[in-house]
């Protein structure tokens, strides 16, 4: 799945549109490398943002099967590091 529409799919953001601006803004790392929007995300991998106020990060544990998920189920697609 792409790094743009998974940041979307599990609710690190809003929309996918934001997540391509932060993309194209070069504030999103995948395993401490600066990515484009296409670039594909796997399990295991530690997606980085870089925000004015520090950074957060997330291991990727699964890949959604669906457009989105619940909040709820967030926990499962993504772990907070």
């Amino acid at each position: 799945m792409r790094i743009d529409k998974f940041m979307n799919a599990v609710n690190i953001v809003k929309r996918r549109a934001v997540a391509q601006d932060m993309i194209t803004n070069n504030v999103v790392f995948l395993n401490g490398v600066l990515v484009k929007p296409s670039k594909e995300v796997k399990i295991g991998d530690k997606i980085t943002i870089k925000y004015l106020k520090g950074e957060k990060s997330y291991i990727v544990l699964k890949i959604p099967e669906t457009k989105t998920i619940p909040k709820s189920k967030m926990d499962e697609y993504v772990r907070e590091v």
